[in-house]
């Protein structure tokens, strides 16, 4: 612990002790609390490096007047500080573990009825059962009953810190009574104070617990329903981390209670308690069969909306019972079944009573709640084993898209019987939402590139319909883009099927809606990225007849009024071209144009989305091209896109401008220097490149000069952004080492650019002078030389000898600052002290102004 802070500490603590004490900011004693668990975790204790903390915790204790925040702080302490045996030792010897852990020395001060309190005592008992000593303490005390009380606490945080800490004490007493029932580990056990005695005592706390349980779980009348629910959560919570025997014990106290609640009623707590003890519980365990038998209760219960619940929840936890397995799926797929009139299930599978009920309850509004649980869980059935299925896959996919259909008010196909569900589903964008998952999901059946034509035909008349919500254009945009991604013969694709999906992208593409708009856009990228254009394929051009349908499309939406939609025209325009790219194919007419338009958007376009799809755009180009340099028009573009996007005002943009700077760099030196990921490399010569000697150095250097590199990695280290200026100085870092060879030559080149701005004039002289005085071989210069080398200006802009910047400038002294959190001088455990005693201070002083604010750092 730093010297200062222990010097300043013992104050503090006499401040938050004195009575009636409160701070403007009670995080500061959140982040004090921090500071203290961070270093406990390195190994100090607390009490030897800060013996003031011991008289603080007793002064809290012995006191009834400081405020909630300061004892709930002053709990939890004591609780970190207990954690360990030596702690626990000092502090029982003063008297005052059990006084502060006491609930009634608390209630008799009027205190434990704030939340703030109890939370602090929770969260202190927590800390510090970590041991045998500890736990024996807890059993002493009888703590057990008050931490019982708190499990269905009004306040939901009280209630769900105290359910993990019951979970803890009796994962704790597991450990120990797992431990001392193995003889090689009894005499250990005994030396670090622990007893049979002591684990028989413990032993009361299970039967406390399984006993409260039981009660509890029974619901009365009078009984409160979220505080049945919570209790229902902490059973699963124990099942789930608990093991043998103490898990079978905790059980079959309670076995009883699941019961009734089974046959009187039931809620989805429930059926996770029946499900955590289903996948838990050994097969030999004497309470298995009768969770077995509780769940096929509840599975072959006859009320609809309850057991499709039940039956998603079973597939959910992945149980392994085949039987139960295949009842759940034809559970989930029957009202799929009844309402397109396709046979799904075999005869009477899911039993005779249930199909009347569920066909009556699609006649009802409520059945949509329930037809969304059975798509939401389509995709868990398709995961299951062949055996399983009560179906083929194909006809699963059939009955989805004659449903979706049926959302469409096309209700030719469906039964007769359950006509009318079209009242409820058709135009619900909630139901095809769902709908349009379950069919992505099923793009993965094997059957799929068969049923290819039947799904391009109906998502064709979705994006087609001029009811369709935006969102479920979005879904039917993936779910085409899941079933292309899957299929390698698009032969069954008719001319037809092609020109419908044409016009719907036409219509959505001018779309009023702009999320309809931009989804169009996103989907002609994702179709790029699915189908490439190359010689051996050609989906893209068989479904939209390749570039020449959706490069026209992308041009006009760079003028979109929504700049998201220019963002992502510009992002598709890029996924669009990547091939052409790769094969070095010459750039047309139009891309050129395109060219021109996206450098007009990085100079004028008022939002950054925009702007930063601009920048990746060059990226993506460079990156792609085998040979840049080749490309005339990409070199001639690089420089003007460099200085544009490092003088942007949006930092993203100017950070992606960086990394298109990186990838030129990587370039130029590509034996020198690691290649950025992206980075592509040429296999023709480049005009001048990093050779061994001198000269081509500086041709090289020259190069990223006149690219512009140089110059925006330098705007970039004084950049008000600390992301943009930390990249600058990498790269020049990267730079200046590879140049190395140039800077301590006598002789300099003198490569030069120009940068705007006046800041590098004090830039470079403050570092000339500090290089000056801490390095005499380079202050030998005289004053005629040392003002030579002084940035020349021209007007607003200022000449810079790139070699002399690169040898002056502190770079790693910069890096070493910026890598550094903005706040680093503040963000220290001293200044959190400080803060504490100046805010005291403050509120103390009756001279100060009640009505001015005062701050804490609060990091």
């Amino acid at each position: 612990m730093d010297i200062q802070c222990v010097s300043v500490l013992p104050r503090v603590c006499e401040v938050l002790a004195a009575s009636g004490s409160s701070l403007p900011d009670d995080t500061s004693l959140e982040k004090l609390l921090d500071w203290f668990t961070a270093t406990t975790n390195t190994g100090v204790s607390l009490l030897e490096s800060a013996p003031c903390l011991l008289d603080f915790i007793s002064n809290v204790a012995f006191s009834s007047t400081s405020g909630p925040g300061i004892l709930s702080f002053t709990l939890k302490l004591t609780g970190l500080i207990a954690a360990s045996e030596d702690g626990f030792k000092a502090l029982e010897e003063c008297s005052v573990l059990k006084l502060i852990f006491d609930p009634h020395h608390w209630k008799e001060a009027g205190l434990w009825e704030d939340p703030c309190l109890r939370i602090g005592w929770i969260q202190g008992l927590r800390k510090m059962l970590q041991h045998s000593k500890a736990l024996r303490l807890f059993v002493q005390a009888d703590l057990i009953e008050p931490l019982l009380q708190l499990q269905t606490d009004s306040s939901l945080f009280v209630s769900s810190a105290a359910n993990q800490l019951l979970a803890h004490v009796l994962l704790l007493y597991q450990s120990l009574s797992s431990a001392g029932c193995n003889g090689a580990n009894k005499r250990d056990l005994e030396h670090s104070g622990v007893s049979e005695q002591t684990i028989i005592s413990c032993s009361g706390i299970i039967t406390n617990v399984s006993e409260y349980l039981k009660k509890s779980l029974v619901l009365k009348e009078s009984s409160h329903p979220p505080q049945s629910q919570q209790i229902l959560k902490l059973l699963t919570l124990l099942l789930v981390q608990l093991r043998p025997p103490l898990q079978e014990q905790l059980l079959l106290t309670v076995i009883d209670s699941l019961e009734e609640l089974v046959t009187k009623r039931w809620s989805l707590p429930l059926m996770d308690v029946i499900l955590a003890a289903n996948s838990s519980l050994q097969d030999d365990c004497v309470s298995k069969q009768q969770i077995v038998r509780l769940l096929s209760i509840m599975l072959y219960m006859k009320k609809p909306a309850d057991v499709i619940q039940v039956a998603a929840a079973f597939l959910r936890s992945r149980q392994h019972d085949p039987t139960h397995a295949a009842y759940a799926a034809g559970v989930l797929l029957l009202p799929l079944d009844i309402a397109t009139g396709i046979s799904l299930l075999k005869t009477n599978s899911t039993g005779v009573d249930l199909r009347i009920l569920m066909t009556e309850q699609l006649k009802s509004k409520s059945c949509i709640s329930m037809i969304c649980v059975c798509l939401t869980n389509i995709p868990q059935i398709t995961v299951m084993a062949p055996d399983c299925l009560p179906c083929p896959q194909r006809l699963i996919v059939a009955a989805v898209l004659t449903f979706l259909r049926l959302c469409r008010g096309d209700s030719s196909s469906s039964s007769t019987a359950c006509v009318e569900v079209s009242r409820f589903v058709t135009g619900s964008s909630k139901v095809q939402k769902c709908a349009m998952e379950a069919l992505s999901e099923l793009s993965k059946s094997p059957e799929a590139e068969a049923l290819l034509a039947d799904v391009f035909k109906l998502l064709t008349e979705y994006l087609n319909s001029p009811d369709s919500d935006p969102t479920v254009l979005q879904k039917s945009y993936k779910a085409l883009i899941n079933w292309i991604g899957v299929c390698r013969d698009f032969s069954s694709i008719t001319d037809q099927l092609r020109e419908g999906l044409m016009q719907a992208v036409r219509k959505r593409a001018c779309d009023i809606r702009w999320e309809a708009r931009d989804s169009t856009v996103e989907f002609l990228g994702h179709l790029a990225e699915v189908c490439p254009i190359g010689e051996e394929r050609e989906p893209l051009k068989t479904l939209l007849g390749s570039c020449s349908f959706t490069i026209p499309l992308l041009k006009e939406a760079l003028q979109d009024p929504e700049s998201y939609v220019r963002a992502s025209s510009i992002a598709t325009l890029a996924q669009t071209l990547t091939f052409s790219w790769q094969q070095g194919a010459a750039l047309t007419q139009e891309q050129e144009e395109i060219v021109t338009q996206l450098q007009e958007i990085l100079s004028q376009d008022s939002e950054g989305f925009a702007r930063r799809a601009v920048v990746k755009f060059f990226t993506a180009w460079f990156s792609s091209c085998p040979s840049p340099t080749s490309c005339s028009l990409l070199m001639q573009s690089v420089p003007s896109v460099l200085s544009q996007g490092v003088a942007d005002l949006d930092w993203e943009v100017k950070l992606h401008t960086l990394e298109l700077a990186e990838l030129l760099l990587d370039k130029t030196f590509p034996e020198r220097l690691p290649l950025h990921p992206y980075a592509v490399i040429s296999n023709q010569p480049h005009t001048c490149h990093a050779g061994e000697n001198e000269s081509d150095l500086l041709c090289s250097l020259n190069s990223l000069v006149d690219q512009g590199v140089v110059p925006a990695l330098l705007c970039g280290l004084v950049d008000c952004d600390r992301p943009v200026a930390l990249k600058a100085c990498q790269l020049l870092i990267k730079l200046r080492d590879t140049v190395s060879s140039l800077l301590v030559n006598a002789a300099d080149p003198r490569v030069s650019c120009m940068l705007p701005g006046q800041s590098w004039v004090q830039e470079m002289r403050g570092n000339k002078d500090a290089h000056t005085q801490g390095a005499p071989h380079v202050g030998s210069e005289s004053r005629d030389e040392a003002a030579e080398e002084t940035p020349c200006t021209d007007g607003d802009a200022v000449c810079v000898s790139v070699c002399e910047v690169l040898r002056t400038l502190d770079l790693d002294k910069k890096l070493s600052v910026l890598m550094q959190s903005s706040d680093h001088i503040y963000n220290s455990p001293l200044s959190l002290l400080q803060d504490i005693l100046t805010a005291s201070t403050a509120a103390s002083n009756p001279n100060s102004d009640p009505g001015q604010e005062v701050i804490v750092d609060c990091y």
